[in-house]
């Protein structure tokens, strides 16, 4: 509203008290106005002025149909730069191309960006490819990268190249261990994961009633950050069980996440360790290869339990078919959402909102306390499947539910 100007005029005094009075209704206007405000929900950041308050905004104000991202066409609006993500691979998990990069696309959009303003590169499993794609990026004008790394070494020497040139760097899924400080570090809490695996090989354990059970722990890739995070949340969960003499360790081998050499190491563990009755499995991926080899040596569903992680469609198949106990559902809408979140409001120059950063990852290599943004992960099982993973969109019933796994999809409430 505007407010009437004074004059200089002999009538000074009266329009003087005019104006006040004038001036302490709109102010109890606007207080009147504030005091509805509260009715808003949570994940509102427009104040009654019309201005943004984003001192709300936390991981989980993201849901799956990217509605949050239009609160901040403002903030988009006003960077300048490319924002460059550059992903791994295509083999290690389906999610890279999947899930990742469209819904990352789908956020920077939602919030105003054009397609000029942001790229997503997919490294196929090279880190030459990559720091190709990163130096390319830099050379277009990126102000804001965002990287999952295939491993620290090459990771840091991208990241440390980019804040050299003044580009803000950020941290997909995976911390890259001696990346340079003041970066960001968008997943979720890794050690939960690997606990939230290791409470599932529990659980299904007794559903399924093995006897005397003898677990082979198998990881990830050793170069992989997130394994070792992974492989200390479940071999916390897990070791009372080999402690007290319930559960039999019978080894963990060196770790990957490439389905052909887990197949492999599962074989070769398998052959030594006969009595080996049920394995930990820290993906969908590697959990595919051993049930590959199960179902070649004729062993039947509901058995040997497997466990895995990203919800992939193979992988609620594998549920279904008795094979895989669940798979950890890691919400990749929302953890793309906050990442493009966080790198519209670094390319507009502007901090972070502290709530988005809702704790610290250690970084082994430097010791720095990343500030990050960490989200919870689920479990899912058939039991939950239709009310988590095909409710959100991650993947379609009519995907999961071929002829083969039909009738389970029926007695497992999913349509």
């Amino acid at each position: 509203m505007d407010t009437p100007r004074t004059s200089n005029t002999s009538q000074f005094k009266m329009k003087r008290v005019v104006a006040i009075a004038g001036i302490a209704a709109l102010t109890i206007g606007l207080a009147a106005c504030g005091s509805s405000s509260k009715e808003s929900s949570s994940t509102d950041t427009t104040t009654a002025s019309g201005s943004s308050d984003f001192s709300k905004l936390t991981p989980d104000s993201f849901p799956a149909d990217f509605s949050a991202m239009k609160q901040l066409t403002d903030v988009a609006a006003k960077g300048k730069g490319l924002i460059g993500v550059l992903l791994p691979d295509t083999t290690t998990s389906a999610r890279y191309e999947s899930y990742d990069r469209p819904y990352l696309i789908k956020a920077f959009q939602t919030a105003g960006l054009s397609d000029g303003d942001f790229k997503v590169d997919n490294a196929q499993g090279s880190a030459t490819t990559m720091q190709t794609q990163a130096e390319a990026d830099i050379t277009n004008g990126a102000s804001v990268l965002l990287i999952d790394a295939i491993d620290s070494g090459s990771g840091a020497a991208i990241e440390k190249n980019a804040k050299d040139k003044g580009v803000a760097v950020i941290d997909y899924d995976r911390l890259t261990l001696g990346g340079p400080s003041g970066r960001n570090y968008v997943s979720f809490d890794n050690v939960e994961v690997g606990r939230t695996i290791g409470k599932g090989e529990i659980s299904c354990i007794d559903a399924w009633k093995v006897a005397k059970p003898n677990v082979l722990v198998m990881d990830g890739a050793a170069t992989d950050n997130n394994a070792k995070l992974f492989s200390q949340g479940y071999n916390e969960v897990l070791k009372p069980k080999f402690d007290d003499k319930s559960y039999v360790k019978v080894g963990e081998p060196p770790g990957t996440w490439t389905p052909a050499d887990a197949a492999t190491t599962f074989q070769q563990q398998l052959t030594a360790h006969p009595e080996t009755n049920a394995v930990v499995t820290p993906n969908d991926g590697v959990a595919g290869a051993v049930i590959s080899v199960l179902q070649s040596q004729k062993v039947p569903a509901k058995t040997f339990p497997t466990t895995g992680q990203d919800a992939t469609t193979d992988g609620l198949q594998n549920i279904l078919k008795g094979y895989q106990c669940g798979t950890v559902y890691k919400p990749n809408a929302a953890e793309a959402q906050v990442a493009a979140a966080i790198a519209i409001f670094l390319r507009a120059g502007e901090d972070v909102p502290a709530s988005l950063l809702n704790g610290k990852t250690k970084d082994s290599e430097s010791g720095e306390d990343v500030s990050s943004a960490l989200l919870t992960p689920i479990w899912v099982t058939a039991d939950n499947m239709n009310d988590t993973v095909i409710k959100d969109g991650i993947v379609s019933a009519s995907d999961v539910c071929v002829p083969a796994v039909a009738a389970a999809c029926t007695a497992a409430g999913i349509k």
